[in-house]
């Protein structure tokens, strides 16, 4: 970390954010624009005309946005923020380096923002860190801890009419609540006052590498919650100074569910939550469907206890708690009964919790599939296939387009149609449809009264205007 700039001189000089638009990057903007600094950027998106409501937005809150160009850098002095996928290609890039400008990535610059604070949250794991993020930062925030909070998707709690994209809240320094991403191997940087471990599964790295990151993690934070659920987290506790265990099943775990309290609808769920610490018991209503929404609620519950907010407060607040934009997030229901759902599903794990909601209750599913890159299909193809076939009904089926693609050099030689075809291998239906508008029109075609169709995908935010064309187009 010696070689980054400290808080206070990261503050004085003027950012430049190469892809402001994106999920880890625009909460960032924000909390720095709103703690002072000067604060403009580029996003490739914008210059394609995608999502200009989001733009539109930005700028409306202040932020000077170009084109991609590298017209907006400008002075030596300015920090240019580009997540680690930019390519050095970008003109950005190009000009940054002629003049000089200190780089950051987006995790640089997050962590030193997260390990300058009072106390830095950390929520790691290959699943559930944006809802639990959420969660805890709700938590915080009604315990009145005035928590930063640094998140990948928007807070529903959060958002204004003068915020919109509510990825993000600046409150004080002392409490410094972040997501923290493993699959770059940025988690590295961080030094967690509380560790927070949801889960270890299969995502963008093989388990081997997965296990290394999260022991390390773990290793450092002075206080960890862990999933007792999960075999593989609950592997790793051994390497934490301090721990506080969360878990449904498990029941040994110190912040827990007692058994048969759980009751579980489509769009809500509620539990008696049991603090082992002192055997007192906490009615939870929760207003998200899914085992695994109960399971993100015990790690914020976990995580908050760890930095010393009483478990009733916790689970009061969870009362409250409006949820995530994508995250099993209801569009709508048409005339004829057909519900559509946006979801940020991607990788098997979070797929697999998304499906397993929805067959939870009756009605078939018509699944829709975008993969988020050429790269994670190769990394998690065969999983994928393997989770759609497997948690799907003979009456339900997957529709799949081709990956996005936004442009730049990436390997672009393996698609879908092999997806799909190990879909109908291990006995599931699905279809690859290499246009999504088409993939829609499909879509309306099949849906009958009662069905649920649910959109899934990451790094796209249009795929939110499709679900809601698609609802329109029903009716």
């Amino acid at each position: 970390m010696a070689e980054f700039p400290t808080y206070d001189e990261l503050l004085a000089r003027p950012f430049f954010f190469c892809g402001i638009g994106g999920s880890g990057m625009l909460p960032l903007a924000q909390i720095l624009a709103g703690r002072g600094a000067s604060v403009s950027g580029s996003d490739r998106s914008r210059d394609q005309g995608r999502t200009p409501e989001k733009f539109a937005a930005l700028e409306r809150q202040g932020f000077a946005l170009f084109p991609q160009d590298g017209s907006g850098i400008t002075s030596k002095e300015q920090i240019l923020v580009a997540s680690a996928a930019i390519e050095d290609t970008v003109p950005e890039m190009v000009r940054a380096r002629e003049i000089g400008c200190l780089k950051l990535t987006r995790a640089e610059l997050n962590s030193i923002l997260f390990n300058t604070s009072g106390a830095g949250i950390a929520i790691a794991g290959t699943s559930g860190k944006s809802t639990v993020t959420g969660m805890l930062g709700w938590i915080m925030q009604v315990a009145g801890r005035e928590p930063t909070i640094m998140n990948g998707a928007v807070m529903k709690n959060f958002v204004t009419p003068d915020r919109p994209i509510a990825s993000a809240v600046v409150g004080g320094r002392s409490i410094y609540v972040s997501e923290v991403d493993e699959s770059d191997g940025s988690i590295a940087l961080y030094r967690p006052a509380v560790g927070v471990l949801t889960n270890v599964s299969l995502d963008h790295k093989s388990m081997d590498e997965l296990r290394i990151l999260f022991t390390e993690y773990l290793a450092r934070s002075r206080i960890a919650a862990i999933n007792a659920d999960d075999a593989e987290a609950l592997a790793l506790l051994p390497h934490a100074k301090e721990v506080v265990t969360f878990g449904i099943e498990q029941e040994k775990a110190q912040i827990g569910v007692v058994p048969g309290s759980i009751a579980d609808g489509p769009v809500r769920q509620a539990a008696a939550v049991v603090d082992r610490h002192d055997g007192s018991t906490h009615p939870l209503v929760l207003h998200m469907p899914g085992r695994h929404n109960l399971s993100n609620a015990l790690a914020a519950i976990a995580g908050a206890a760890c930095a010393g907010v009483p478990v009733g407060i916790a689970v009061e607040a969870l009362a409250s708690f409006a949820g995530l934009a994508r995250r099993f997030d209801i569009i709508g229901t048409s005339a004829s009964g057909i519900t559509v759902i946006d979801d940020f599903g991607h990788n098997p794990e979070k797929c697999a919790a998304t499906l397993r909601t929805l067959k939870a209750h009756p009605g078939r599913v018509i699944a829709f599939f975008q993969p988020h890159g050429y790269g994670p299909l190769r990394q998690m193809g065969h999983e994928l296939a393997q989770t759609f076939a497997r948690e799907l009904g003979p009456d339900d089926i997957t529709i799949m387009c081709d990956p996005a693609y936004f442009g730049g050099t990436v390997d672009r030689s393996e698609g879908t149609e092999r997806i799909v075809a190990l879909i109908g291998e291990a006995g599931g239906k699905a279809e690859h449809i290499p246009a999504r508008e088409d993939c829609g029109a499909r879509i309306v075609e099949l849906a009958q009264p009662g069905d649920r169709i649910v959109v899934m995908g990451a790094r796209d935010d249009t795929l939110t205007e499709f679900a809601r064309s698609i609802l329109s187009a029903l009716g």
